[in-house]
């Protein structure tokens, strides 16, 4: 077992994360099923961590709801019913693992039902800085989508679906942010994004950024649902609709 008693706190961290980017994705992929006991002791002798590590890891783990911790039994693996799905870094993992076309259903009907509403809100409530930055990150899609650049793009489309959200004027949509920023970085991560972003895709985020600006409400709603659309194509072009299973709660 590693020694880390002593080490500082950049190789306690990187521990901690290796750990956590192991146990993670076994849990939500079901590699651990529901109901499995994981002792603390083991968790540290398996990843070769101090007992200090693997409890910060479990704390983590419990966090998101995928474990509970029981005197006199252990860590014990929860059903999905019992995630707390929200969370960004549980979503990372579902949609690097075989959960990905599950996740991204879930996801696509999420932002179908918040971000045409989130538009049509921003249309009235978005003040001078805010469309500024929507602007700014439609000019910013366009100048790296033309140059090929995805991580670039990535970072700029992420701004402006945060921005809008922000904008809504509804704290609950904006908490979202999150969740729809790793729902593009996984379209991106896993080559579901064409090497060059169509313009077409472009045009349709300036659209709602003018129609924000300009107060128009049904405007932005209609040009945010054609967005979520194209994603929604995108989805089913990887996967295919028939492909995709309908989320449950039962396990």
């Amino acid at each position: 077992m590693v020694d880390v008693s002593n080490d500082d706190h950049e190789t306690l961290t990187g521990l901690h994360e290796m750990v956590l980017s192991r146990l993670g994705p076994a849990l939500v992929s079901g590699e651990l099923a529901v109901g499995t006991v994981l002792k603390i002791d083991e968790i540290a002798l398996q990843h070769g961590v101090s007992r200090t590590v693997a409890r910060d890891v479990v704390k983590v783990l419990e966090s998101l709801e995928l474990v509970v911790t029981r005197r006199r039994i252990g860590v014990t693996v929860r059903p999905r019913s019992e995630w707390n799905v929200f969370d960004p870094r549980l979503i990372r993992w579902r949609l690097a693992g075989s959960d990905r076309a599950r996740q991204l259903r879930s996801l696509s009907e999420l932002r179908h039902g918040v971000e045409p509403i989130a538009a049509a809100l921003a249309a009235a409530h978005a003040d001078p800085e805010q469309c500024g930055r929507l602007t700014a990150a439609v000019i910013g899609m366009s100048v790296t989508g033309r140059r090929g650049d995805l991580e670039a793009y990535l970072g700029f489309d992420k701004e402006f679906h945060c921005a809008l959200l922000e904008a809504s004027g509804n704290d609950m949509f904006a908490a979202l942010a999150s969740v729809v920023g790793e729902v593009l970085t996984g379209r991106t991560h896993h080559d579901m994004m064409p090497a060059q972003p169509e313009p077409a895709a472009i045009r349709l985020h300036a659209d709602v950024a003018s129609a924000v600006a300009s107060r128009d409400a049904i405007g932005a709603e209609l040009a945010m649902r054609a967005i979520v659309d194209e994603a929604q194509e995108a989805m089913e072009l990887a996967f295919g609709p028939a492909t995709i299973p309908v989320e449950s709660s039962v396990e």
